[in-house]
């Protein structure tokens, strides 16, 4: 069965998530726990490298796209929206979630990918 309609579909959610996280107006108030803000960056940008892969989108492009997009989201954040400001840490928390969210896409597609090993019955 073919599971990339599926993962594309994933990847549209997970990018309407991402979206929603990075240009809401105002930040959502949190519990408080110190660096949670940063785990939320990682995840919503983890989350759409993965599903692009999985999706048969090409690894170098999807992360191209998705690391020029971690920049210029916090460019937009401190520019347009009065209630948020850009910061530095979180395109390096944007930039952990595409590398993480590739490598395990990409790990995960190979291993798809292998023949499976039969072991013969001796």
């Amino acid at each position: 069965m073919d599971r990339r309609p599926l993962w594309l579909a994933a990847l549209a959610l997970a990018v309407v998530v991402q979206l929603v996280v990075l240009y809401l107006p105002s930040p959502p108030e949190g519990p408080g726990i110190p660096g949670l803000d940063k785990v939320v960056h990682v995840g919503v940008f983890a989350a759409p490298a993965l599903a692009g892969v999985l999706g048969g989108l090409r690894p170098a492009v999807l992360g191209a796209a998705l690391a020029a997009h971690a920049v210029v989201s916090e460019l937009a954040q401190h520019a347009l929206l009065a209630e948020r400001s850009g910061d530095a840490w979180d395109v390096a928390a944007d930039l952990v979630g595409v590398a993480l969210g590739l490598a395990v896409g990409v790990a995960l597609r190979r291993r798809a990918a292998r023949p499976i090993e039969r072991h013969e019955r001796r």
